[in-house]
């Protein structure tokens, strides 16, 4: 079965290989889909995301040699077509990445208001992507883009993560002509789960992204487009810049801890709720921990009230070297301000000063190894302060000797439906996948080649 799968794999041409994983069965073993999932040695990669095929085609990337940087690209541009409610061309995000013997970096993309203070941000996710597929990818950048720009192109079925949302998001849709072509039917209904849509427009942008890396995307005709549609300033989209820093480290038990910076609402956030996390959890259960250190840190914050779709989404992923790589993305709302970019098929996303603002303060990659330096946790929570906690509630788990290897051992966002965590747990010689146990995500490994002879 396996070594007929790889065959099948190393038979798809590169542009449509991710549109075709379903015809070959699948990549490797789905992992954190159940609370009997299977470990994986740690020789394996894995890649998680809120979004099926986004995961399949992070496990694919890394099936095919790349790396933990590749597989994270290849999942974001993929989400571009497959999960715009969250991951788009038109927002930004952070990342953080662990090499072996190395310190954690911090890529700071985030999507920044406008001179003009508009309605619309300043993209950061093209060029955040390309600058981290550029210093830790091993792939062709080309290779890593290929299969969001397909999906868009020749079509995908609509998750139902996805659908969860499009319902949600109904009237925000039916107010741009584009975005209710492809998720609503004639009659202003959002489509079911299961129905396949394209987006032509985007493929095309994605294209001019892949040929010509982040520039195609910042200069040049489609960047005026961006430019026009968005009310920016000449110089803001070739100005845009992605921030590579030193990630904050803490300690946590025996851990050591990668957050964002401080410079970051991100960071500041989530620093702030480890240290209550930590002096909760010396009188509570970890459950108990959880609540109250996210009611207290809110409470620090003066934020009383959040909307209940923040358009953001996190994943990661670990490869076979070691290297791991954590990201959290936002449009700062459900598909951004509501608004396409043009004929770019590009989601324009909403300016951090307007009402979803927080969203970026609730991106919440987080890294933590061992005394050995082995990656211990590669987790991310975003879409708000349940997502954020979910993934400092694994760290707490694992610092206090429990096992993180089945879904349920993660800490439902619970009340907060598009709140989300995803990580990738390893604990001994073992790795699992795990996905947000009220979420539709998927944990993927890439197929072990060595034991499939």
């Amino acid at each position: 079965m396996r070594l007929s799968r790889l065959a099948c794999f190393l038979a798809v041409p590169a542009l449509a290989a991710p549109f075709l994983l379903a015809a070959c069965g699948g990549v490797g073993s789905t992992l954190g889909l159940s609370d009997s999932a299977p470990a994986a040695s740690r020789s394996t990669a894995l890649a998680v995301a809120d979004e099926p095929l986004a995961a399949k085609t992070g496990a694919f990337i890394l099936n095919q040699g790349g790396s933990a940087a590749d597989a994270a690209t290849a999942m974001f541009f993929t989400m571009t077509a497959t999960y715009p409610v969250a991951a788009g061309l038109g927002g930004g995000g952070i990342c953080l990445v662990h090499v072996p013997g190395r310190p954690v970096q911090e890529f700071d993309f985030l999507a920044h208001r406008a001179n003009a203070n508009g309605a619309f941000a300043v993209p950061g996710a093209a060029r955040g992507f390309y600058d981290l597929q550029k210093a830790y990818g091993t792939l062709p950048w080309q290779r890593d883009v290929a299969g969001g720009e397909a999906y868009a192109a020749t079509g995908f079925p609509i998750s139902a993560a996805l659908a969860r949302r499009i319902a949600a998001s109904a009237a925000l849709l039916r107010q741009d002509p584009a975005l209710a072509a492809e998720f609503l039917d004639t009659a202003g209904r959002p489509k079911p789960e299961g129905s396949v849509v394209t987006n032509v427009a985007l493929s095309q942008s994605l294209s001019t992204v892949r040929l010509n890396g982040a520039d195609g995307f910042y200069l040049g005709p489609l960047g005026a487009q961006i430019t026009a549609a968005a009310g920016l300033q000449p110089s803001e989209l070739p100005g845009t810049r992605t921030q590579i820093a030193a990630a904050q480290m803490a300690r946590f038990g025996a851990y050591s801890v990668a957050l964002p910076g401080r410079q970051t609402g991100a960071g500041t956030f989530a620093a702030a709720l480890l240290a209550n996390m930590s002096r909760a959890a010396g009188s509570q259960s970890a459950d108990a921990a959880a609540v109250a250190a996210v009611r207290q840190t809110l409470a620090s914050f003066g934020i009383a009230s959040l909307p209940q779709d923040m358009g953001a989404t996190g994943f990661a992923a670990l490869d076979s070297s070691g290297q791991a790589v954590s990201c959290a993305v936002t449009l700062n709302g459900p598909f951004g301000a509501g608004r396409s970019a043009g004929s770019t098929g590009v989601t324009l996303a909403s300016s951090p000063v307007g009402a979803f603002g927080y969203s970026t303060a609730f991106l919440t990659p987080l890294l933590a190894n061992d005394s050995s330096g082995q990656v211990a946790l590669a987790g991310v929570g975003a879409g708000g302060p349940n997502g954020s906690a979910a993934v400092q509630y694994a760290l707490l788990k694992l610092a206090s000797g429990q096992s993180i290897g089945r879904e349920a051992d993660l800490r439902s966002t619970g009340a907060a439906p598009f709140a989300t965590v995803n990580a990738i747990s390893c604990q001994s010689e073992f790795c699992v996948a795990l996905t947000d146990p009220g979420g539709n995500g998927l944990g993927a490994a890439a197929i072990d080649t060595a034991s499939a002879q």
